[in-house]
């Protein structure tokens, strides 16, 4: 049943989350190119490189940052967006990609700029497409 899942879960990325996963492949590639090791959780094809605490999703592929170290809640939530991709397929750069881009980068120069701090932001999960990310990822993808 595992095998039949990720079969599913590669071919409907490949088709309806093609944009996604096509961004994520390029990126792969790029990482492979320069050295980087291929990890997986469940499915997903997952890389860790630089520093920040940040993740970034591209359908069936993630991105993150070494300082993350083995969180599972970080390759959950990471995941969940890939679900989004399932979900939402070519309009997921439009309604969770750059949204979720646009919102992480703001609360960093926010942070960053000394105008507020973490604790003072909303939930990080607070905003839809984040917080059904966690939701999703948790449900689907135990550990």
């Amino acid at each position: 049943m595992k095998i039949f899942k990720a079969i599913l879960f590669w071919l409907w990325s490949c088709t309806w989350g093609c944009l996604m996963t096509l961004v994520g492949a390029v990126i792969a590639l790029g990482c492979l190119v320069t050295g980087h090791k291929p990890h997986l959780f469940h499915q997903n094809v997952y890389f860790r490189f630089g520093t920040g605490g940040w993740g970034f999703n591209a359908g069936p592929f993630f991105f993150l940052s070494k300082d993350c170290g083995e969180s599972l809640h970080m390759k959950q939530h990471e995941s969940g967006h890939g679900l989004q991709n399932l979900i939402f397929g070519p309009l997921t750069p439009f309604l969770v990609a750059i949204p979720s881009c646009i919102r992480f980068w703001y609360r960093e120069w926010v942070v960053s700029s000394g105008r507020k701090k973490y604790s003072e932001l909303p939930a990080y999960d607070a905003i839809w497409f984040e917080g059904t990310a966690t939701r999703w990822g948790e449900k689907v993808y135990k550990d």
